[in-house]
């Protein structure tokens, strides 16, 4: 028998494996390498400035030779967003010069959002102060995992006295809202949300 994965906080020789996992689950979950020319750039989005800036909100799934999911997140989006602009962005800015015109490719998507983190302030969910991603590899989905590195980061929240936390999820990505219902996720209105629904819960409570 194939022993258990184990949930375990990150740690910096995870960066290859978690950004491998970001970008093997990036189109509505599944694989999103066919779609871009920079293997990091997703990753450089959505997984590595939340692991650079607040590892103390990583958490992993290591298998024993590898991390196979993860979990990251902020306690204050509008302090992250802040850090995003002043600490994270400059070190990409090399390799991400901001576009000098409109995206067209998906590297052109990306390489906008990354150049526009006050997007991801929307005043609609600042009661829900905090935000995560979460990934998982497809052989250690519906394992309980997601459940357990879910638990791990509301009860860090928790403890910090953080109340609520918010996500933003692609609509098309039925999968994953599944999931978000079962551990105690709820629809947020937000006007004009584009291709993304938002969900939020407080850090306690049924779910946990």
């Amino acid at each position: 028998m194939t022993p258990r994965a184990v949930i375990r906080p990150y740690r910096p020789e995870d960066r290859a494996a978690v950004y491998d996992i970001c970008v093997r689950t990036g189109h509505e979950g599944g694989d999103a390498r066919h779609l871009y020319t920079d293997q990091e750039l997703l990753p450089d989005l959505f997984a590595g400035p939340y692991a650079h800036l607040e590892p103390d909100l990583a958490f992993v799934v290591d298998n024993g030779m590898r991390a196979v999911g993860y979990i990251v997140g902020t306690a204050d989006t509008v302090a992250f967003v802040r850090r995003f602009r002043a600490v994270w962005l400059p070190r990409l800015e090399h390799r991400h010069p901001k576009p000098s015109g409109p995206p067209i490719t998906a590297d052109d998507m990306m390489v906008d959002l990354l150049h526009r983190p006050e997007r991801m302030i929307v005043p609609e969910l600042a009661a829900y102060p905090a935000h995560l991603h979460i990934d998982l590899l497809p052989d250690y989905q519906r394992l309980g995992y997601g459940r357990e590195l879910m638990e791990r980061l509301l009860a860090a929240l928790s403890d910090r006295g953080v109340g609520a936390v918010h996500l933003g999820m692609v609509t098309a990505n039925t999968a994953a809202r599944a999931f978000y219902d079962r551990v105690g996720f709820r629809e947020l209105p937000v006007p004009d949300p584009g291709p993304l629904t938002y969900l939020g819960r407080e850090t306690s409570g049924p779910g946990r």
